[in-house]
């Protein structure tokens, strides 16, 4: 009788590719070879929690093929989630020059995937960075948050989203519909040009050094359109004007302003806090002749 013919060994198993990550020391290592001790005047609070880094790269949705910018990176805790992620490539904005050299390996590792920029973010082009689609991911140093913020939405058609972290305050403020305390300037321009979604909050324990307030995540998704025409800058003034004497009325505080109130729907009477976005550009375009 014939016996079958021997079966052909098997190839070995492969090794798993290496995960760049692998090669990377515990964040509290970076922090300690480098002296990163978190500098108050850059606002700075560093997240260190993988698990909470990772919440808010999920936050800002489906990673795949984006641009991920990032600004004020400290040790790369936030870095190394979106590294981990489908994104395409990771551009990380940062000043100070510890967390510049901390960062380093990061682009030894990933090669053309992550680039490191050293620089201001109030005075970079943060569009410029990278090729569309580009999404903001990023735990904002609190004494620039909203200056940034501001900056971002004059060109937020650059921007498929923003995913960022303030203050709750800050947060809040971003969220408020009109009536309510803490609705003003900020919340006027934001939802005029976004959606706004608060995604979770976040306890200042989990920060080192813990901050003396909570902080929350948020994403906006630009509009296709703004709610309502006006332009940017009149809507800045008109909105500055009003609440900057918010507890007068609109008959007071806009009084400086060539506007008619009553022409433009509004209600002399009325508080800032109680007009909503709409009426806001109504006035916006009355002060620049096309309402």
């Amino acid at each position: 009788m014939t016996e079958p013919p021997e079966a052909p060994p098997e190839d070995p198993p492969e090794d798993p590719p290496e995960d760049p990550a692998d090669a990377l020391p515990p964040l509290r290592e970076v922090i300690a070879a480098h002296g990163l001790g978190a500098r108050k005047a850059l606002g700075q609070h560093f997240l260190l929690d993988l698990n909470v880094t990772r919440r808010i790269v999920r936050a800002a949705g489906d990673m795949t093929g984006v641009t991920a910018l990032e600004v004020g990176p400290g040790p790369g805790g936030l870095t190394r989630a979106l590294l981990e992620s489908p994104a395409a490539r990771v551009v990380a904005v940062e000043k100070d020059a510890r967390c510049l050299e901390a960062l380093a390996p990061l682009e030894a590792l990933y090669g053309d995937r992550f680039h490191l920029v050293s620089g201001d973010a109030l005075e970079v082009d943060l569009a410029a960075l990278g090729p569309a689609p580009r999404r903001v991911v990023a735990n904002l140093p609190y004494n620039v948050g909203t200056p940034l913020l501001l900056r971002w939405l004059r060109d937020i058609q650059s921007f498929e989203s923003l995913t960022l972290m303030f203050q709750t305050e800050v947060a809040d403020r971003l969220v408020a519909a009109p009536g309510t305390k803490a609705y003003g300037r900020l919340a006027v321009i934001t939802q005029w040009l976004c959606q706004v979604r608060r995604d979770f909050n976040l306890d200042r324990r989990a920060f080192t050094p813990p901050p003396k307030v909570a902080s929350t995540v948020v994403t906006l998704h630009p509009r296709p359109e703004p709610l309502a025409p006006a332009r940017f800058e009149t809507l800045e003034r008109i909105t500055q004007a009003a609440f900057g004497q918010r507890r007068k009325m609109l008959r007071a505080s806009l009084k400086g302003l060539p506007l008619d109130l009553e022409a433009a729907g509004v209600d002399p009477q009325q508080r800032a806090e109680t007009l909503p976005v709409e009426a806001f550009c109504r006035l916006a375009r009355q002060l620049d002749g096309d309402g």
